[in-house]
């Protein structure tokens, strides 16, 4: 089976506040990992806002592929269209759910007895939301919206919740689901195979794909730059394992130096890993970043066993008073410096109790620099039981490209360290 082969999905992500920008979507990417995962081929993320006529154009849409997966717009107000659109596109009349009325009256009436409320005020919402398409299958609830599943002519339409929590919670139901396990009957997942890369570039390595022929005969390859690493993710189908061979020896023979892994896991599971296998804690002192480095270890779900604790020394006093930098220090070379960097990491090493330190000190801009020491001027050091290492660096872009570069910088001096034989 090739990518064209398999079963084609559309995702619909609905709300206003998605196309306005005020809040980042969550749900697309993450039901598109799902899906690719599955075996479906993620054809298109729509996001729409909450206009009749708009989002009904979505659903029609949506609704040409083999499986639509719609979140968002099942909430009681009167802009949550999304139930009423679909059946309307579907070609489907509503019916009210005497089951999922009471369902959802009885959550309703303790939300009003918790808050004083009289019940009628909610009455209307209720009867909303437990009017769902004929022939729709109840997944259960997320407060008080209700996740479905259709059958229509065409597709298999999943409809969940917006909020991602909730959504993530009914996907498995979903999957449960006669129409969607049908549909996973049809499919054969393609295995997927990850090259990590730091310290090389984007042009480079689509220059080493196409050296290595380029993917094809039963390989796709996509080449990402992410959080300034190089993310190549190869899908392979059956029968094309040698292919697959093929193109990552071809990459791997002039980037193999900037490889750093061959898994989905990200810097900061590779670092928490890596002292975890040694037995291991971890801290961070930080001055540019502001605690960007600590931000992403302790977004990794267990990383309590090995992370410690931060520093944020932005001023000069909390360097010198928390950080223990000597003054000498700081007024011979200045708080950004490759001296400052090492004394922060041993300085942080010692007053958390830790066995391996990161530091990072810089110009974030857009003010600040000098001739001497422009924006973007960043100096890490990383401290183990084995020795240390500091480098320097000069980030373009703007400050947050720079805090953000700094931030992923000081991840992978980390990891070189306790690489290091």
């Amino acid at each position: 089976m090739n990518s064209g082969n398999r079963p084609r999905a559309f995702l619909v992500i609905t709300g206003s506040e998605l196309v306005r920008g005020d809040r980042a979507d969550r749900n697309g990417p993450w039901l598109a990992r799902e899906l690719l995962r599955l075996g479906f081929e993620p054809a298109r993320i729509q996001i729409v806002g909450d206009r009749e006529e708009e989002l009904e154009e979505a659903l029609r849409d949506g609704l040409r592929a083999d499986l639509c997966v719609v979140s968002g717009g099942l909430g009681p107000t009167h802009d949550d269209r999304t139930v009423e659109l679909l059946a309307h596109a579907a070609g489907l009349s509503l019916r009210l759910d005497d089951g999922l009325h009471g369902e959802i009256g009885d959550v309703s009436r303790r939300f009003a007895e918790r808050t004083g409320r009289p019940y009628a005020d909610f009455e209307h919402g209720v009867r909303k939301q437990a009017t769902i398409p004929e022939g729709a299958f109840i997944l259960g609830l997320a407060g008080t919206a209700p996740g479905l599943v259709l059958q229509t002519s065409r597709a298999v339409v999943v409809v969940l919740p917006g909020p991602p929590g909730e959504l993530q919670r009914l996907w498995p139901f979903a999957l449960e689901s006669e129409p969607v396990r049908a549909l996973l009957a049809s499919t054969q997942p393609p295995e997927r195979r990850f090259l990590r890369f730091f310290g090389t570039t984007e042009s480079a390595v689509a220059k080493a794909l196409a050296a290595a022929g380029g993917d094809g005969d039963g390989v796709e390859a996509t080449v990402c730059a992410r959080d300034f690493e190089i993310h190549v993710d190869l899908l392979v189908e059956p029968g094309a394992e040698a292919r697959a061979d093929e193109l990552t020896k071809g990459l791997l023979e002039p980037l193999g130096r900037y490889l750093f892994a061959e898994t989905d896991a990200s810097v900061a599971e590779l670092v928490l890993d890596a002292c975890r296998d040694r037995g291991l804690t971890l801290a961070t002192a930080e001055s540019c970043t502001g605690g960007m480095i600590a931000e992403r270890l302790t977004a990794v779900p267990g990383a309590s066993d090995v992370f410690v604790g931060s520093v944020v020394a932005y001023a000069d006093e909390v360097k010198a008073r928390e950080l223990g930098v000597s003054r000498n220090v700081l007024a011979q070379h200045g708080a950004v410096s490759a001296e400052t960097a090492a004394a922060m990491a041993a300085g942080v090493r010692e007053q958390l109790g830790a066995d391996v330190a990161v530091s990072v000190t810089g110009i974030a801009g857009p003010d600040g620099g000098t001739d001497a020491k422009p924006v973007g001027l960043v100096y890490l050091h990383a401290e183990a039981p084995g020795g240390g290492r500091g480098a320097e660096f000069q980030f373009p872009g703007d400050r947050d490209s720079i805090r953000r570069r700094a931030t992923v910088t000081a991840l992978h001096l980390v990891r070189r360290v306790l690489e290091s034989p």
